[in-house]
């Protein structure tokens, strides 16, 4: 079992919940205090987890879960709603990094992923989560997609004309019902690359998991050779090597693929705006030679 299934498992099931992705991180900035003295490095992993609630309506919820050293276990520190979650900072647009930036509504958490696939999955996934829990909650709003700003002006323009109109009994429920008619703040996504927030992602996700993947076995294979001893195994160094140089390989042409799959994602967003143009200007041509 991986650590997401056991994360998944000890944390998110018996709370009724359904863990969709987990990040290992660390503190990009550690906040110390000056008349405190350094101590040692915390023996503790630290995830950052995007979850939903099983029973309806359904929640988006952000978790931040440890395990510290000598323990098998998964502890839950902290608990976010979607709501609370204002931006989301990828640090860097133009290319993957590990860094990215959670601003809620009372902290700010500066983190460093354990490699930029693990980030890049990670903020994939909870832009995607956050799309489908804010469509969905308009839904159950009733309020229209794509005209919604418009009818929502109209409503609280309304109410503030009845409000403005109405006696001190009526201003309290008037007052909660145009609360109710102005929808919560999105969360925003800032400085991340449009293949993250894009609809053409299946196959950024695939590369990025395959990433991940290799990754991980590459630290694996480091951990288990400054584990070995260093004489008379010159054969196992050996292979180790092979193994590594293999593992190189394959995340080059991952690397390539993905830039390939970008310009490709890029030629495809471009074509569309021309067909658009076109189309506009079919339109306009049709309706000025049919009068």
């Amino acid at each position: 079992m991986n650590i997401q299934s056991a994360i998944n498992k000890e944390v998110f099931i018996p709370r009724d919940e359904r863990m969709l992705v987990a990040v290992e991180v660390r503190r990009r900035k550690r906040k110390r205090m000056s008349f405190l003295p350094t101590g040692a490095k915390a023996d503790y992993a630290t995830f950052i987890c995007v979850s939903v609630t099983n029973t309806r309506p359904h929640q988006l919820l952000i978790t931040k879960v440890k395990r510290f050293g000598g323990s098998p276990t998964f502890t839950r520190r902290s608990q976010w709603m979607v709501e609370q979650l204002r931006q989301v900072n990828g640090i860097n647009p133009n290319k993957d990094s590990p860094e990215f930036d959670l601003v809620f509504d009372n902290t700010v958490d500066q983190w460093v992923a354990s490699s930029s696939a693990e980030k890049c999955i990670f903020v994939q996934i909870l832009y995607h989560a956050c799309q489908t829990y804010w469509e969905g909650k308009a839904d159950r709003l009733g309020k229209p997609r794509k005209t919604g700003k418009e009818g929502q002006q109209e409503r609280v323009n309304k109410c503030d004309q009845d409000l403005a109109g109405a006696g001190p009994r009526e201003s309290k429920t008037l007052q909660a019902r145009r609360k109710s008619i102005v929808p919560p703040r999105h969360t925003e996504f800032i400085n991340c690359q449009s293949k993250l927030t894009g609809d053409a992602c299946t196959m950024n996700l695939v590369i990025y998991r395959c990433k991940a993947f290799l990754n991980r076995v590459k630290n694996m294979m480091v951990a288990n050779q400054s584990h070995s001893p260093g004489q008379g195994r010159t054969g196992h160094r050996a292979t180790g090597r092979n193994v590594g140089n293999v593992v190189q390989r394959m995340t080059v042409t991952l690397g390539e693929r993905g830039n390939r799959l970008t310009c490709a994602e890029d030629k495809t967003v471009e074509l569309t705006h021309k067909v658009q143009q076109f189309a506009d200007t079919a339109h306009k041509l049709a309706l000025k030679y049919s009068k």
